[in-house]
């Protein structure tokens, strides 16, 4: 299966070191989530995180557990709770 992933160009983390939003510590994901806030595709980020179950990193400027309260949410919703 192909992914569209053109939008990757347009990001805020296009021209960052890719360890930026691999944190070893919770200061490091909040730096790499600021760098998120304004971003054009964050959006596009996230559901790209979600849809292929990324878990590590900060992705649409959310980190590793907040896209598993995400998921967690949205199966919840599926199954009509």
């Amino acid at each position: 299966v192909h992914m569209d992933t053109k939008w990757m160009t347009k990001g805020n983390c296009r021209n960052k070191p890719p360890e930026v939003f691999f944190p070893s510590d919770g200061l490091g994901v909040e730096v790499a989530k600021k760098i998120c806030e304004t971003c054009n595709v964050k959006d596009l980020c996230l559901g790209h995180a979600l849809n292929n179950r990324i878990d590590h990193g900060v992705w649409g400027g959310t980190s590793e557990r907040q896209r598993r309260r995400l998921r967690k949410e949205q199966q919840l919703i599926a199954v009509g709770f």
